[in-house]
């Protein structure tokens, strides 16, 4: 079976403090000891080479659906999302796609 890639792309708020951005990607460096289902966790900055772009982007791989779920609906990748970016994007695309 092939392993589950998700992708998250997000546009912050015009007013996202740069040290909002910084303590997101200390949380989300700390989910894959926190979710067990996660086998890759990469996320990181647009380098602004394009206009018209988002500004981050998560990238997570699974062993399958199953694993995916399981992060979808862990306790704290739900508090990260209350936590870092619904109150602070203000547009948000997501894709899973087999790898």
């Amino acid at each position: 079976m092939s392993r589950i890639q998700h992708v998250v792309l997000f546009r912050w708020n015009a007013d996202v403090a740069p040290e909002h951005v910084d303590a997101t990607e200390a949380a989300l460096a700390g989910l894959p000891a926190k979710v067990p289902s996660i086998r890759s966790y990469r996320f990181g900055r647009n380098l602004g080479i394009n206009p018209g772009t988002f500004d981050y982007v998560v990238i997570a791989e699974f062993d399958d659906v199953d694993g995916y779920l399981a992060y979808r609906d862990h306790p704290d990748h739900k508090a990260f999302i209350a936590t870092y970016t619904a109150d602070f994007v203000t547009e948000r695309a997501a894709i899973q796609i087999e790898i």
